[in-house]
């Protein structure tokens, strides 16, 4: 499964690095990107996790999460 998100405040590349890597650490994710230029980030689930899972990442890394949506 997995999961498409709307985040803001990703600047640069270092923004999406840092969101990618700490996404990747969740013991969910089998594997994340992020993309700094159109404001989003990715992740391919191997087990289920919850929307505040993500928004609570996605905050410790600094960034605001708009919306997650299923990406099939």
């Amino acid at each position: 499964m997995k999961k498409m998100m709307k985040v803001e405040g990703m600047h640069c590349a270092g923004c999406s690095g840092r969101l990618k890597r700490l996404l990747e650490a969740l013991p969910a994710v089998e594997s994340a990107a992020a993309d700094h230029a159109a404001g989003t980030a990715e992740v391919t689930l191997k087990s289920d996790l919850s929307a505040d899972a993500l928004k609570a990442t996605v905050e410790k890394a600094g960034f605001t999460l708009v919306s997650v949506e299923s990406a099939g």
